[in-house]
């Protein structure tokens, strides 16, 4: 899977090279990503090289300042994600998208694995067109490509808000490494991101 992605991430280096010139202003930029439990997530992205932040919080929803309780009700409308900071200049936009598609099954409908709702619906928050078009692209080339045995569901979007999440939240599996949950879920994401990225982790 991962040699089929970086097939495609290769047919999209030039509309990401467009961006380029925008970065050199811009040493670090924001993307705001939802693949399920944002605990999971965010032990992902804390081991990319060129990450420098990963905030968990809420986004996409219409009640200002939500809580946990209020978005785990599923009526807010927000999901679950992660806003990472990350220095373009070592890790591309296209790098985060090609671990994000990598590392949750995005073709699940408001769902991964035990976890259900709207709340942990597989999306992407963009923040201006430019990031908008690369992202469309890439998902129309991995459902073209048949990697997956169901189409895409990915939602794209823009980003309109994000409410960072109460600091229990914050560096979860860091700070509960023998909490069940951490153990089951988010362990064996994690080793296997590294196993399959080694070239873009943190030394």
């Amino acid at each position: 899977m991962k040699l089929i992605l970086a097939t495609v991430f290769l047919t999209i280096i030039s509309v990401n090279a467009q961006t380029q010139q925008h970065m050199e202003t811009n040493p670090l930029k924001k993307i705001t990503l939802g693949a399920g439990c944002f605990w999971c997530t965010e032990a992902v992205f804390l081991g990319v090289n060129g990450v420098t932040k990963v905030v968990s919080g809420y986004s996409g929803g219409t009640v200002k300042n939500p809580t946990y309780r209020d978005v785990c009700s599923g009526l807010t409308g927000h999901a679950e994600v992660t806003q990472i900071t990350y220095d373009p200049k070592i890790v591309s936009f296209t790098d985060l998208l090609e671990i994000f598609w990598n590392t949750h099954d995005p073709t699940t409908l408001n769902r991964q694995g035990a976890d259900e709702g709207t709340q942990y619906r597989s999306v992407i928050f963009y923040n201006d067109e430019q990031e908008k078009k690369i992202a469309e692209q890439y998902k129309k080339q991995l459902n073209e490509s048949h990697l997956y045995k169901n189409l895409i569901v990915t939602e794209i979007s823009a980003l309109i808000n994000f409410y960072p999440a109460e600091n229990y939240h914050q560096n979860y599996y860091a700070l509960n490494p023998n909490q069940d949950y951490c153990q089951y879920v988010i362990r064996p994401k994690v080793e296997k991101f590294k196993a399959h990225f080694a070239s873009k982790l943190k030394k």
